[in-house]
């Protein structure tokens, strides 16, 4: 191979290294997203209807704390709640959830959360509860999550 060829390969081969290292360093930079901590959750069982002989519901609401532990301040984020070990369908003594989208008081917004910063959030019906009992179910469900459904990064 001649001095020419080589230099056309060398010079090829450089450029592509540099075009992969400048690919992978605007890769790095864009990829900056939120990350959070819940805490200082606590979930309490309030009673939404009922009467003597007519039956009672409650539901689950939560509260708590989130803090941001990313790289990048983050507006809009949507805070809410799952039961995981809860039916899917409207089952007396049983606590349950559907499977449609959440309503406004089923999550809550937080604004804006700069970098280290924590907010607190509330939210109501986690989970539904049916009885013609007069108190309270005792037992919570097993599996309750708190989720960050969706968050914006500030530019």
């Amino acid at each position: 191979m001649g001095s020419c060829c080589r230099r056309r390969l060398l010079l090829s081969c450089l450029l592509l290294a540099c075009v992969c290292l400048f690919a992978c360093k605007d890769a790095s930079e864009t990829e900056k997203s939120g990350k959070f901590i819940v805490s200082e959750v606590e979930y309490s069982v309030r009673k939404t209807h009922g009467s003597s002989g007519t039956g009672n519901s409650f539901v689950i609401d939560a509260h708590g704390t989130i803090k941001n532990i990313g790289e990048v301040d983050v507006k809009k984020v949507v805070v809410t709640g799952y039961c995981r070990s809860c039916t899917l369908a409207f089952t007396s003594q049983k606590w349950f959830t559907s499977d449609c989208d959440k309503t406004p008081n089923q999550q809550d917004i937080i604004s804006y959360l700069s970098v280290g910063a924590e907010e607190k959030f509330s939210f109501e019906e986690i989970a539904f509860y049916f009885t013609h009992e007069t108190l309270q179910p005792e037992d919570m469900p097993e599996e309750i999550e708190i989720v960050i459904e969706s968050f914006d990064v500030v530019e």
